[in-house]
């Protein structure tokens, strides 16, 4: 009896000892905080063509919602490219959720998508009543990475995978499958959302491709050094040689120097010409 006693200590001595040995695991808290870059020249994706389309076919459209769209439609693609989510389905998300940029979550703290701290957020927050009272909110410091955040939020949980299988043509699917996913809680999302895009033939935004991009910010780079350009000629003033002229005394005129006119006309001497068009800086 005292053998099987004494062996039943050591084996409980030998399980202790095994226990404290083992490691412990922690789960590790996803911590999200996104680096906010603002982005000076966004391309154009002829925003501005397809607003004045839709104003002389539809006079009574919300004015607000398309300065919204001449606003964010290069955004919108430009997430487009870089996550594989309908330019629709954003822009449309975008002007419902915040009021075409309006509402008080848009204004104050750049939020265009409605998106709540959630656990890991590590970013600015703001509270607001919504579902809840004083519910926490994500602050931005620039619209841009309100959209880029929505871009990250949606292509980085699990429960939005099926949606990144649908076609970037399919709004629809895309709309109802947010609803499904529980991004919001109206029973109405999907057919708010399809409306905006139909309305504002906002499915034209999803057929940019990176090469139409990239052809279109040649074409805008182009026209904005052409005006540059044209914008200099216009502020230089000419001057027409007249008898006595010299260099020197054309130069005390016009407050310059001999040196700098003469290399904008190509000048290799100081001679002059009456009647000769000189150019002045």
């Amino acid at each position: 009896m005292k053998i099987k006693f004494f062996f039943a200590i050591l084996c409980m001595l030998f399980l202790a000892s095994c226990s404290s040995s083992r490691k412990t695991f922690t789960k590790k808290k996803n911590n999200v905080k996104i680096l906010e870059n603002p982005i000076n020249k966004l391309p154009s994706v002829r925003q501005q063509q397809h607003v004045k389309k839709l104003e002389k076919g539809n006079k009574s459209l919300n004015k607000h919602t398309l300065q919204y769209i001449k606003k964010y439609a290069p955004l919108a693609v430009l997430e487009m490219h870089k996550y594989n989510i309908p330019a629709s389905v954003t822009l449309a998300q975008g002007i419902l959720e915040s009021g075409n940029g309006r509402s008080q979550l848009a204004s104050k703290s750049n939020n265009h998508f409605g998106i709540k701290c959630h656990t890991g957020w590590k970013g600015a927050k703001v509270y607001h009543d919504d579902d809840e009272k004083g519910e926490c909110f994500r602050k931005y410091k620039y619209v841009q990475s309100s959209y880029k955040d929505h871009s990250e939020f949606l292509s980085g949980r699990r429960r939005y995978a099926s949606l990144f299988k649908l076609r970037k043509s399919d709004y629809k699917g895309w709309a109802k499958g947010l609803k499904k996913a529980g991004y919001a809680t109206d029973k109405k999302y999907p057919k708010k959302l399809i409306k905006i895009i139909e309305e504002y033939k906002l499915y034209e935004f999803d057929k940019f491709r990176e090469k139409d991009l990239k052809k279109l910010k040649k074409e805008t780079n182009k026209k904005q050094t052409k005006t540059a350009i044209n914008s200099k000629k216009s502020t230089q003033e000419f001057y027409k040689v007249k008898k006595g002229d010299t260099l020197y005394s054309i130069a005390r005129k016009f407050n310059t120097t001999v040196a700098i006119i003469k290399k904008v006309n190509a000048l290799t001497t100081n001679s002059l010409s009456i009647g000769q068009q000189l150019v002045i800086n």
